[in-house]
């Protein structure tokens, strides 16, 4: 019975409709991908490729991987969205997932699902190009540019997160399951574990997870004011994508149709429902989201799908 229970739980994830689950479930197919290829050439005893800098790597590496140099990017250009997929190690990818999953929730619940996408898709490319950059400015980089590739989500993970990071800091996260601590203090604790990096064995790493960050934080500053930004990305139509489509209705109301409202009366609206958020907002981060009554919660859901 457990074993079913289990079973389920893992169908129903994986056939999920959610932005979330889908951006998971694609993560994790590629790791598999790629280790069932190691694996290959492991038990077939086939030699693995051995490229001009005298390492062996998957094949799969340089077509899915992010180059820092500039020549071999003009080869494989698919890369810059490709490699924020791609992992290879089980404790890169499960890091990387179960801080996914965590950001994501806590994402859609205050911002919505609409935005998810874009921000993981474009926190992924600025990482990219802050990795790219840093390896073709800084003579540090030079000797090792040639054969350096990145790979992972974790600059469009810490987009998903720095921006749910930004828009609600005081929100309080069980830590290890021991603690509560609010959002701002787990960020503070990523951004002096990668100042560290920069100085060790993952200097890119360090470069593509500030560009997802600031994209995150960037998001988020311009989210809450409401901005019409280059921020706001519109990614339905990608995001129609990672969801199955539903079969339209077709319904006929008699009514007379609602007159549309003014500019003012939208404003007001507007304004009236900011309002409200933020004081749900505040009421969250001083005693958590358990103390929202059940009208308060309905419209932080209701408010969130909108977005």
């Amino acid at each position: 019975m457990q074993t079913n229970s289990i079973g389920n739980q893992i169908k129903n994830f994986i056939t999920g409709r959610s932005i979330l689950n889908r951006l998971i479930v694609i993560n994790i197919a590629i790791f598999l991908l790629v280790n069932i290829v190691n694996v290959i050439y492991k038990l077939g005893n086939i030699q693995p490729f051995i490229d001009h800098c005298g390492d062996s790597r998957n094949p799969l590496m340089y077509l899915l991987a992010l180059p820092a140099n500039t020549q071999s990017l003009l080869i494989y250009p698919w890369t810059v969205f490709s490699y924020m997929f791609l992992h290879e190690q089980l404790f890169h990818i499960f890091f990387n997932m179960f801080m996914l999953y965590m950001g994501g929730q806590l994402f859609i619940s205050f911002i919505g699902e609409k935005k998810l996408l874009s921000v993981y898709i474009i926190g992924g490319l600025v990482g990219a190009t802050f990795y790219i950059i840093a390896f073709n400015i800084f003579p540090a980089f030079a000797i090792i540019k040639n054969c350096s590739l990145a790979l992972g989500a974790s600059a469009s993970v810490l987009a998903v997160f720095f921006a749910i990071v930004t828009y609600a800091p005081n929100y309080n996260v069980m830590l290890f399951l021991l603690f509560k601590v609010k959002l701002k203090y787990v960020a503070l604790i990523f951004v002096i574990i990668d100042v560290f990096n920069v100085i060790g064995d993952n200097p890119g790493g360090w470069f593509a997870h500030i560009g997802g960050a600031l994209w995150g934080f960037l998001f988020a500053l311009q989210y809450r004011k409401n901005s019409k930004s280059l921020f706001n990305f519109n990614f339905s139509k990608i995001s129609s994508l990672f969801k199955r489509k539903k079969k339209k209705l077709k319904v006929e109301y008699s009514e007379k149709p609602k007159r549309p409202l003014s500019d003012e009366e939208f404003n007001k609206n507007k304004a009236e429902n900011q309002k409200r958020m933020d004081t749900i907002l505040d009421k969250i981060s001083k005693s958590g989201y358990t103390s929202l009554s059940a009208e308060e919660k309905e419209f932080l859901f209701r408010i969130s799908k909108k977005g």
